[in-house]
């Protein structure tokens, strides 16, 4: 399939058909990722792929579980209505074949080397490169999800549990999660969403 092709297919997917995702094309897509840009080709990450549907859905529970420990606002009956369509949003993950997670650690630059400021105050001089790689990898299994004939969606609904999920993965310092991209076969497609035109997203200083 061509790029442009791929580009403009790509949607959201978050419902699924069971047919499993083959693990040679999981493969393909990490490949993919990993050829991301990164700051000074660090390479700072690992994709973990998790297809045993109990786990996907103890995951879930732990999402849930989260969320209802949330404080609600003052109109607790509406804001309870918007939890439960914010939970679906951050747990659909668990009807998934297969659910991707970025991992990534610290890198250690030539600028944390040589200035005496915190990696933390660093990275927010320079705006998280390591975020804006992230993003950049994500792109790549998206659009190599399309490409291969899979649907998938970048979720970072779940976040709100990174603390219990990494426990739940086993994921150790100074690794920690960044976000999940859920894949497998498109059960339907939905409604294409509008999206600003050129005009009004480019502009050219000359």
């Amino acid at each position: 399939m061509e790029l442009k092709q791929v580009i403009e297919k790509r949607m959201s997917i978050r419902s699924f058909t069971n047919e499993e995702v083959n693990e040679s094309d999981l493969k393909e897509m990490v490949r993919r990722a990993g050829l991301a840009p990164t700051l000074n080709n660090s390479q700072p990450w690992k994709f973990i792929a998790i297809t045993n549907k109990s786990k996907l859905k103890e995951m879930a529970e732990l999402v849930i579980s989260k969320l209802s420990d949330l404080p609600l606002r003052l109109d607790e009956i509406g804001q309870k209505r918007q939890l439960t369509k914010v939970e679906w949003y951050s747990t659909f993950f668990e009807n998934a074949p297969s659910l991707i997670a970025l991992i990534m650690k610290p890198h250690e630059t030539d600028l944390d080397k040589s200035v005496n400021l915190s990696h933390d105050d660093i990275i927010q001089l320079r705006n998280y490169p390591d975020l804006q790689s992230a993003g950049a990898s994500i792109q790549n299994i998206l659009l190599s999800a399309v490409d291969l004939g899979y649907g998938a969606c970048w979720l970072s609904g779940p976040m709100i549990a990174k603390e219990e999920l990494q426990t739940y993965l086993n994921i150790e310092s100074p690794w920690h999660l960044i976000a999940f991209v859920a894949i497998g076969k498109p059960f339907g497609y939905p409604n294409r969403p509008s999206k600003k035109s050129i005009d009004e997203i480019f502009t050219i200083i000359r």
